[in-house]
């Protein structure tokens, strides 16, 4: 008995510590528990779904079938392209994006999934924050992606 009052004295204090905000997700993971929880608020709402998740194992599901909003591998795979395909292109790239259209933002904005009826906005804002993109001519493709995605 005396385990069970330390248990939910315990849950009480970690509700208090923390109500304000739901749930972290790089904290619990994807998974059940994090579908099942995410709108709660507090540590113990994180506590009890990285549980749930641990308890019933279906992380790996989620995460081997994309489910559960655990990321597709397939994102993991598309990054890498993205990431070869900046590195291996930057000179073009950068023509395009000055230019706003193009072959090559095409491509890039194929590999970063923008949807069709979105591109003209993204050529657009690609090309005003073209100095912003492309500091310098010795630029990395690293800085540039980076760049890229926080537009």
């Amino acid at each position: 008995m005396r385990k069970l009052m330390a248990l939910l004295m315990l849950g009480g204090v970690f509700l208090a510590a923390d109500s304000s905000m739901a749930i972290n997700k790089s904290n619990t993971g994807c998974g059940l528990g994090y579908i099942l929880f995410k709108d709660q608020k507090g540590k113990l709402a994180e506590i009890l779904a990285a549980t749930t998740n641990a308890t019933l194992l279906n992380q790996t599901f989620g995460i081997t079938f994309g489910t559960l909003e655990c990321e597709d591998t397939q994102a993991v795979s598309k990054n890498e392209k993205l990431n070869r395909f900046v590195a291996e292109n930057m000179d073009e790239l950068a023509q395009d994006i000055a230019r706003g259209e193009g072959m090559y933002v095409n491509t890039l904005a194929d590999l970063m999934n923008v949807p069709e009826e979105r591109k003209p906005e993204f050529y657009a804002k690609l090309q005003n924050n073209f100095e912003k993109i492309f500091p310098s001519e010795n630029v990395s493709s690293a800085h540039v992606i980076k760049a890229i995605a926080s537009l």
